[in-house]
């Protein structure tokens, strides 16, 4: 989605890890959290304290939910999986990690299921210390008089904002008696985003399943992609496969655009009939414990590519395999991007779509009218995932551990009387998620086929 080569792991007949594998990843995630815990307190530095807080549900309409997905910072260092919970992490000799939890309750669980509660926090989640969540207010003096550095993100809720002030002021009434409030407030999505930046072995294992899933998904959709059928049913096959393989769902709202609609970066509509002899662009990752796949194909609906399709379609590739070339340690996103921005200027040229000096062409960005966003972003608990994207005011340089996409692509849109006729209408994307190794990259997203013949294979 916008914003040497290993292979994907492949687990049987349709690539997709078996639940044992599952299971086995989940025993020992507990020491990884715990790991990165401990990673964020010594980052803290001593006689500091840390406030991070999980997501709450959400309304969809009237009484009813969205499916609860926790926030990606909480579960990066928790693994806590349930609603309207806060961490606090300490390095001011208290307990280092303490959880605020709904507390159990049979009525409340009869109706929207198990809570682990206070017990469940220190048993199943590694904390030191729990209490209820609505105890909050009256704890959090407590735990944070001795800390001169307090860690936490206003603006983002104001019931904790509120929280955070009134235990401030609650320490400014006891001076007296030799309590000070925090001196300094520190934002700690900068500690923790950082951390996130560079992906474990766990995390990059997840993301191989997650790409896996997101592989099977694909290809059913590819198969149905025929004259006469409804991007809603190509969706649909995406999906259930998501579903069904072990992953959450989709990790972002599924883009499956026919014909002009492959000209919308970001069409979610999914609601037009195909048709052959026409592209259709598919933009749909699962998500994985959290984890996010992002891939785009573009697909001839029918299963051939035609003329102008296949044109437009090969220069894409063409500059997606110069972007992937470009991909090490030690290079940094916009030099890939240079790379890729070339390669599609020249295409351009060569299809007359635009006319004159590569040079001239880049240095003007009249490229922009048919590529107008980035090559990559960065990618894991989020798709679009945190972390800077420069250092020191540099463009950030790409070290092992590091995931993000690749993603090259062009959209003419079918009213641009600039283009050439035959090519109006025609949009093409092509997305590979890739992780840094110390010699090179990691393709995550080979189980599905580029090569036009290849595609036309597969979606036999």
């Amino acid at each position: 989605m916008l914003q040497s080569v290993g292979g994907a792991t492949a687990v049987g007949g349709c690539g997709v890890a078996s639940r044992e594998a599952t299971t086995t990843l989940r025993d020992r995630l507990p020491a990884v959290f715990a790991e990165r815990r401990q990673r964020l307190l010594d980052a803290m530095g001593p006689d500091a304290a840390a406030i991070v807080m999980g997501a709450r549900l959400a309304t969809r309409s009237a009484d009813t939910e969205f499916p609860f997905r926790q926030d990606s910072d909480f579960h990066y260092l928790t693994g806590f999986d349930h609603p309207g919970a806060v961490a606090l992490f300490r390095t001011d000799d208290g307990p280092a990690f303490t959880l605020f939890v709904q507390p159990r309750d049979k009525a409340a669980e009869t109706w929207t299921g198990y809570r682990p509660g206070v017990d469940g926090a220190k048993q199943d989640y590694g904390a030191d210390e729990a209490y209820p969540i609505d105890t909050l207010l009256e704890e959090l003096p407590k735990q944070i008089e001795r800390a001169g550095r307090l860690f936490h993100t206003y603006g983002r809720d104001a019931e904790l904002d509120r929280t955070i002030v009134a235990s401030l002021e609650s320490l400014r009434g006891r001076t007296k008696l030799g309590f000070e409030p925090p001196g300094e407030i520190v934002d700690p999505r900068d500690l923790i985003h950082e951390m996130r930046l560079i992906k474990e072995p766990a995390e990059v294992e997840i993301m191989r399943r997650a790409a896996a899933i997101t592989a099977v998904g694909h290809q059913e959709a590819a198969r149905i992609c025929r004259d006469g059928r409804h991007e809603y049913e190509l969706q649909a096959e995406l999906e259930y496969a998501f579903r069904r393989l072990g992953g959450s769902g989709p990790a972002y709202g599924s883009i499956v655009g026919g014909g002009k609609n492959a000209t919308i970066l970001h069409y979610v509509t999914n609601a037009e009939k195909l048709h052959g002899g026409s592209l259709c662009l598919i933009d749909a990752g699962a998500e994985l414990e959290g984890y996010a796949s992002d891939v785009t194909r573009t697909y001839p609906v029918g299963g051939r590519f035609n003329g102008p399709e296949r044109a437009v379609y090969e220069m894409v590739l063409d500059a997606q395999k110069k972007a992937l070339e470009a991909c090490r340690p030690g290079t940094t996103l916009p030099t890939i991007h240079s790379t890729t921005v070339r390669a599609l200027v020249e295409g351009m040229v060569s299809l007359g779509l635009l006319s004159g000096t590569v040079d001239d062409l880049v240095e003007s960005e009249a490229y922009r009218t048919y590529y107008m966003h980035g090559t990559s972003h960065w990618l894991g608990l989020d798709v679009h995932d945190v972390g800077s994207y420069t250092h020191a005011g540099k463009p950030r340089t790409l070290d092992a551990g590091m995931a993000f996409t690749v993603e090259p692509g062009i959209y003419v849109a079918p009213d641009d009387e600039r283009a050439p006729e035959h090519l109006r209408g025609i949009g093409v994307r092509i997305e590979d998620d890739v992780v840094v190794t110390s010699d090179g990259i990691e393709n995550l997203n080979l189980a599905i086929p580029k090569e036009p013949d290849d595609v036309e294979a597969w979606m036999e």
